[in-house]
């Protein structure tokens, strides 16, 4: 018996398998794809992955690999300045493609001990009060207390789940890929600089060693994305999208992707759960794809260790799917405005202009800096301090700094007052006298995840909140 079988390899499902051998259990990554793919859908990570990846101590592989880039100017590609004054210790966005992503993540898994199987694809499953029969595609068949589907958008684990995944079709169809040209520099900015004053799903910028990444509008619809278009395909869309193909040449992969937007109708079903793209697709815009799924494998591992340790609280494992599932139809919701938004129609220019200037007022820049970077989010945990339900950015203390703390993924008490105790849960939760300039509260209780569960400085008011996110005392 395996206590979690995770189906897909991809940046949620290695983030999920790390995240649960923090607690010791025992993980077994299913993977179909016999090799990583060189396919680059995600360029970077937003300011809440950025920490969560200082949490875990992961940081620092990141940022030797990647390029800090300013935050202003991802919704909807409008071009502004980053806000001031926004809420993260990280206001940044971290360019990194997803191949090298998907490695440092895979490589984290490994080290923490990680099964990960290759070339092998779920095709069934079974559940029981006990667990669930995975059947695989070779005959053989494996049983977990529990599956995950991370399977991607076409998750084979929601299909066979019976999972409805209410939403819309693709209505339009973008190329991308990696190619070689003839076309000089000049010729290739200048062509850019024109034509992305009306197309924005339109870019073609070198990546280095004489390649470039090309985004080109597609003809219509194909009936099956996951054919890749031909060389021909790609040069007839640059011709009609730019009056030139720029002498493409030796692709070294071409892919296509739609706008299609759709959310699962449920991320649990008994011992089964959805994350990442088996819950959610919607377009890229805005680069929030990859960025969910990981934040989605954060929220959903401490409690599903919590349940296999047998100390989850009842409904812990649900509220996986109450918080989630909102933050993703939010996401769902503000893709959907970026697509209108970038459309070419008259309707869609006027209300983009009307945007533009909007995002002039310091506020609406930042209340949309922060929706796309996942910083403003707040889970509803009932009323009280405005940091209630709110992930906690990273202050620095006396004795150092906050994300410091919190690398072993447990729950954490920071206390300021030195006067308080978490004696019955000492097993689940770090207990740290120290102090911060920057936080405005005598106490504050950190889930694993980072998000503040109870604030305050009466130790029967702890007590009080202490089991419903951490169990009963021991």
């Amino acid at each position: 018996m395996i206590d979690v079988i995770i189906a897909g390899g991809g940046p949620t499902g290695v983030m999920l398998a790390s995240e649960l051998r923090l607690h010791g259990v025992r993980v077994l990554v299913l993977e179909k794809d016999a090799e990583p793919t060189r396919i680059v859908r995600s360029l970077g990570l937003h300011a809440r992955s950025i920490e969560v990846m200082d949490q875990r101590g992961l940081l620092e592989r990141f940022l030797e690999l990647g390029t800090k880039y300013p935050v202003g100017g991802f919704f909807a590609g409008i071009a502004k300045p980053a806000p001031e004054r926004l809420d993260t210790a990280h206001a940044y966005t971290l360019g990194i493609m997803q191949p090298v992503t998907d490695r440092l993540l895979t490589e984290h898994a490994v080290e923490v001990g990680v099964e990960i199987r290759r070339g092998v694809e779920v095709v069934g499953l079974d559940q029981d009060d006990e667990g669930v029969d995975v059947g695989l595609a070779d005959g053989t068949r494996l049983r977990a207390r529990y599956l995950v589907g991370c399977d991607g958008g076409r998750s084979a684990v929601r299909k066979l789940l019976g999972v409805g995944f209410p939403g819309e079709p693709s209505r339009v169809e973008t190329l991308l890929g990696e190619v070689e040209l003839t076309a000089s520099q000049e010729t290739l900015t200048a062509v850019m600089t024109e034509v992305r004053k009306t197309q924005l799903r339109f870019g073609v910028g070198p990546i280095g060693d004489g390649v470039f990444r090309l985004v080109v509008p597609a003809d219509g619809v194909a009936d099956d994305r996951s054919v890749p278009p031909t060389l021909e395909e790609v040069k007839r869309q640059l011709v009609a999208t730019a009056g030139t193909d720029f002498g493409v040449h030796s692709p070294r992969w071409l892919s296509r992707f739609g706008d299609s937007t759709r959310l699962a109708e449920r991320f649990r079903v008994g011992r089964v759960l959805l994350a990442g793209d088996a819950a959610h697709t919607h377009p890229p815009v805005g680069g929030q794809g990859l960025n969910l799924g990981i934040q989605d494998a954060v929220n959903l591992g401490w409690k599903l260790a919590a349940e296999i340790d047998g100390w989850a609280p009842e409904g812990l494992l649900d509220s996986y799917h109450d918080e989630r599932h909102p933050v993703a139809a939010a996401v769902l919701d503000n893709t959907r405005a970026q697509m209108h938004l970038m459309s070419l129609e008259p309707g869609a220019q006027a209300v983009r202009r009307l945007v533009t200037d909007l995002m002039d007022f310091e506020d609406v820049s930042r209340y949309l800096t922060e929706m796309i970077h996942a910083i403003g989010i707040r889970y509803d945990f009932g009323g009280g301090h405005e940091l209630l339900g709110r992930r906690l950015r990273d202050v620095p203390l006396k004795h150092g700094r906050l994300y410091e703390l919190t690398r072993g993924g447990r729950g954490l008490l920071l206390d300021q007052t030195g006067a308080l105790s978490v004696a019955g849960w000492a097993d689940r939760v770090d207990h740290v006298v120290d102090v911060s300039e920057e936080l405005d509260a005598p106490a504050v209780l950190l889930r694993p995840d980072g998000h503040v569960a109870w604030v305050g400085e009466d130790q029967r008011d702890l007590v009080a909140h202490l089991p419903r996110w951490f169990g009963a005392a021991t």
